[in-house]
């Protein structure tokens, strides 16, 4: 971004952390740089949920959450969360307009006026309702905050499970990599230490040391982990994306989307570690034998 604060430039958006790599957003920093060009930053904190993390403390301005995932913890609805810290001026920014004028679509009001600290929450609420209907059910709305009384607890229990998954598999010889800032080998170890001391998330990657037909039968002789490609469940869950989300790629074209055809995203649940570790130890197994094999 030029300095000056380009006209162009409106938001700046980042991740708590990456999906699958884990890689942590220094929003101090980022920060720093949205409000010095005039923008707010928006933070998706859906992997680390509020237990982990709380954006609005480090700066962000606006944060949103799949509420399926964490929050709800049970993948049983689709819902989405926004907040708004109503720390951003969106007035002296002088980049938005339409929260700032008359705006005819509604009643010519003026959403700074109508609300100081909340104009984006306050249009996006109204203008959201009116014509896009995102109105969640009242059923969907009471399943996730029933579950959220339990984060607190959950979460717990998913970072203690995830920390001992982790340890394993650094320590596997039939793993080569294992993408968690726990280890001191992740690029984001330090930042997560400082900003995430409570754990970085359950959800992240590894690679077997193999082929994509080592990784398919990894994934087929597991009989814990649950096929799935949503993340955030109080059941483990596993997924080998060369042979389901990304298998129209070739082993080149993976390689430069930062995937292996042994690539492995793990989301970690809530049941006993040493049942969770025992169904790996099983899968890695096979995956070792299907080698054999094919030699």
């Amino acid at each position: 971004m030029a300095r000056g604060g380009s006209p162009q430039y409106k938001i700046i958006f980042g991740e708590t952390v990456g999906n699958p790599g884990l890689d942590v957003l220094d929003i101090e920093a980022v920060s720093a740089i949205a409000h010095e060009h005039g923008v707010p930053l928006l933070v998706d904190s859906t992997l680390t949920s509020p237990w982990l993390i709380k954006p609005f403390d480090h700066g962000a301005d606006l944060i949103y959450h799949s509420a399926t995932k964490f929050l709800s913890g049970h993948g049983t609805v689709v819902g989405g969360i926004v907040v708004d810290s109503g720390q951003f001026d969106w007035e002296r920014s002088g980049k938005f307009a339409e929260l700032s004028q008359v705006y005819a679509g509604f009643h010519n009001m003026v959403f700074t006026d109508e609300s100081t600290v909340g104009a984006f929450l306050l249009r996006a609420r109204r203008e959201g309702l009116r014509d896009f209907g995102a109105c969640m059910s009242p059923h969907t709305a009471w399943l996730i905050l029933q579950g959220i009384e339990t984060l607190p607890l959950r979460m717990a229990r998913h970072m203690g499970n995830t920390e001992r998954v982790v340890e394993f598999l650094a320590n596997h010889p039939m793993v080569s990599r294992v993408g968690h800032p726990m280890l001191e080998t992740h690029s984001s170890h330090k930042l997560a230490q400082k900003i995430l001391p409570r754990g970085a998330g359950s959800v992240f990657s590894f690679d077997i040391k193999g082929t994509r037909l080592q990784g398919q039968k990894f994934i087929e002789t597991l009989k814990i982990f649950s096929h799935l490609a949503n993340v955030g469940d109080c059941r483990s869950l596993v997924i080998h994306p060369a042979s389901t989300t990304h298998f129209r790629m070739d082993d080149a074209a993976l390689v430069s989307a930062g995937i292996g055809p042994g690539t492995i995203r793990l989301s970690i649940g809530l049941e006993d570690p040493e049942d969770l570790l025992e169904d790996l130890k099983r899968a890695l197994k096979a995956a070792e034998k299907a080698a054999e094999k094919a030699a």
